[in-house]
């Protein structure tokens, strides 16, 4: 298993399948985009395949989360969901999107053995979501969620993150449409891991703010430390049930103690934290012919490595030198 030094053991795969995305929000990357990787550098479906099954089979792993970038830019995405859902023991596997391309892929996806989606969705406002986003895609994200939904990859979860000045005043709206169509709304703070590194502390929109906010409009009742466990989202149970609002304060609140998550960058490192300025190269051991025994110790070093805290709180805290794209969120 993938277990540190804390005892912490990470059960939950994050797997960034490209950097790539059709999106340009403002809290991730520049209007221009970024320099890609070049396709050599990216993983190959089987590799990937190979990865998560090392993990999987070997290491412990449960869980398998889906990322990018962008995941539905993969061209081999369905037939990579497909062998891994093959698996013994068969892992859980979901997939976090903007939603741009659901309509198209749901029903494959679900058919192929994806259980879930989590969608990011931080606007009710076409006109604002252009302005986040620098597309004009608004419509495309709404019509993906339902298809998600009508497909049974359920529960469809929305992430929606609040900027000052933008769509700060939006949270109890968001809310309130996600109980009417039967999402699960999540909240996260924005967290420093924009590729311009222009993040500040100072004028975040924090979880106290958020709640704050749907307390107006809403009674809220605490789900507790035991529902929760290691997840990254505290939830509340809206006007007593049954739907549930949850809030990610990576910044304000850090739940790194129980943390059980290990993850997989589209070039075949392995990071053991969002905000780690470390990683361990496995996409060099499989392509020099390592056998899946080297690959299983190489990862369960990378992770006996992993550090206390993400390090938010400490002054001397400097971002990662790859940005969210390039690393899965």
């Amino acid at each position: 298993m993938l277990i540190d030094t804390y005892g912490r053991v990470a059960t939950d795969l994050r797997v960034s399948l490209t950097d790539r995305c059709n999106l340009r929000c403002t809290y991730c990357m520049p209007e221009e985009g970024l320099q890609w990787l070049a396709k050599p550098d990216l993983l190959t479906d089987d590799e990937i395949v190979r990865l998560i099954g090392i993990a999987v089979t070997d290491l412990g792993v449960t869980e398998v989360r889906f990322t990018g970038g962008e995941p539905l830019l993969r061209p081999g995405l369905v037939g990579i969901v497909e062998r891994c859902a093959a698996l013994a023991p068969r892992p859980k596997m979901s997939l976090t999107t903007n939603g741009i391309g659901l309509k198209r892929t749901a029903t494959a996806l679900k058919a192929a053995g994806l259980d879930r989606v989590n969608v990011s969705l931080d606007t009710l406002r076409p006109d604002v979501f252009k302005t986040l986003t620098r597309r004009d895609r608004h419509h495309d994200v709404i019509d993906g969620m339902a298809a998600a939904r009508d497909a049974g990859l359920t529960p469809v979860k929305v992430n929606a993150v609040l900027m000052p000045g933008l769509n700060d005043d939006e949270a109890p709206d968001l809310l309130a449409w996600a109980v009417e169509n039967d999402y699960e709304m999540r909240f996260i703070e924005q967290m420093p891991l924009d590729a311009q590194h222009g993040w500040k502390r100072d004028g975040m929109i924090t979880a106290g703010d958020i709640l704050e906010s749907l307390r107006t409009r809403f009674t809220l009742t605490a789900e507790g430390e035991d529902e929760r466990g290691s997840a990254p989202a505290e939830r509340w149970v809206v006007d007593g049930g049954p739907h549930r609002v949850g809030v990610i304060a990576s910044v304000t609140r850090p739940f790194c103690r129980a943390c059980d998550r290990t993850r997989l960058t589209a070039d075949g490192q392995v990071r053991t934290c969002l905000f780690a300025r470390e990683e361990s190269d496995l996409r060099g051991a499989l392509r020099s012919g390592a056998p899946d025994e080297e690959i299983a110790r190489l990862w369960k070093l990378a992770m006996w490595g992993k550090k206390a805290g993400s390090g938010l709180d400490d002054p001397s805290f400097l971002q990662p030198d790859r940005p969210m794209s390039a690393i899965g969120g």
